[in-house]
């Protein structure tokens, strides 16, 4: 009974709160940009849905957690207002009971998160770099068969300005010779590319050395290198629209010399960590409501929440740009913040009892 009735309110009230959010930024975005918007396609009041539509998974995703927080303390908060609190606490709900009763939603959010970081963006994230609109202006790649391909073979790095869907046929294509320590040997620049049994036949060569010889120029060479290339959609190499097992074919593949293999690493762990966004809120909530389950303690239960929940994303976005840099072990700095928090959290409750 008690958990249905903490579900049901947590859960209104985070529909309310990431819903009323997530409209606000939308509609301040669509203001913000509307003269770009509406020369998309026909114009008018279907630009400005169809923009909407592609923009909202990126925007959810980014307020999911904290919108949790706020319904959570929001929830709890009323509860203690209207003495219900203490009523569960004496009725011998402890604070971990009352974790594992909000459990299933914590998943469930969680499972959220992970599908519009996993699913949704990734493929919203090529029409919006088309479009070009706002940030993705900045960033605009084209999509498709006009990418930049990269490919990857052992040690050697190949970049080709176009190709074919298929990438079988390349254009403006650059090889990358380099020896098992990654340190460049050879750089190779063809006109043109094409593949055929299982071989790569590269047209107008010129060959540069690393003991800086005179270039050799050819006709044609043949290169036997097996070439993986990057899937298209994601040959800009962005990690955070890319899918999971596009961050693992980009790890396998040490990044196809776009950026380092630990940020991709990073990334993989991050996506992974978001099933247990939610519950981390939960972790930090809970204890406080039991910490200040005496009157009087509203406002500094809403505040330490607050508090908390500001700090943990801070410490999130910074483990994760270490991460990044390669100063901290990618799985540390994806999951270092969910289970420091998870310690406090225990600390808090533990404390709290015994107190």
């Amino acid at each position: 009974m008690i958990a249905r009735m903490l579900t049901r309110m947590v859960l209104l009230r985070f529909l309310i709160v990431l819903g009323g959010i997530s409209i606000f930024v939308l509609t301040l975005d669509i203001v913000t940009y509307a003269k770009d918007i509406v020369q998309i396609d026909s114009g008018g009041l279907a630009s400005i849905g169809r923009y909407g539509l592609y923009r909202a998974p990126s925007i959810l995703a980014t307020f999911l957690a904290i919108s949790v927080l706020l319904a959570l303390l929001l929830t709890l908060t009323e509860l203690s207002y209207r003495n219900e609190m203490p009523a569960i606490w004496s009725a011998g709900v402890s604070p971990l009971r009352l974790m594992l009763m909000l459990l299933p939603l914590g998943l469930g959010l969680g499972a959220l998160h992970f599908a519009l970081s996993d699913r949704a963006i990734p493929w919203a994230a090529p029409q919006l770099r088309d479009w070009g609109i706002g940030d993705y202006g900045e960033k605009k790649l084209t999509v498709g068969e006009k990418d930049p391909i990269w490919m990857r073979a052992g040690p050697d790095i190949l970049r080709a300005a176009s190709g074919n869907r298929q990438a079988s046929e390349l254009s403006d294509v650059i090889v990358f010779r380099r020896n098992a320590d990654g340190l460049l040997q050879e750089q190779i620049i063809a006109a043109r590319a094409v593949q055929s049994g299982g071989r790569w036949t590269l047209h107008d060569v010129v060959v540069y050395y690393q003991q800086n010889l005179p270039p050799d120029r050819l006709k044609t060479l043949i290169y036997s290198g097996a070439m993986k290339p990057a899937s298209a959609g994601a040959r800009s190499g962005d990690p955070e629209e890319m899918t999971s097992s596009g961050l693992s074919y980009f790890i396998d593949n040490a990044g196809f010399g776009i950026r380092p293999a630990w940020v991709y690493t990073t990334w993989w762990h991050k996506r992974m960590s978001l099933f247990f966004s939610a519950i981390v809120m939960i972790a930090i909530c809970v204890p406080l409501a039991m910490r200040f389950r005496r009157g009087g303690g509203i406002g500094a239960l809403f505040g330490a929440g607050i508090g908390l929940g500001f700090v943990f994303f801070v410490t999130d976005g910074i483990s994760l740009t270490m991460g990044e840099l390669g100063f901290v072990l990618p799985w540390l700095a994806a999951w270092g913040p969910v289970l420091a928090f998870a310690a406090i959290a225990a600390a808090i409750g533990f404390r709290t009892l015994r107190i």
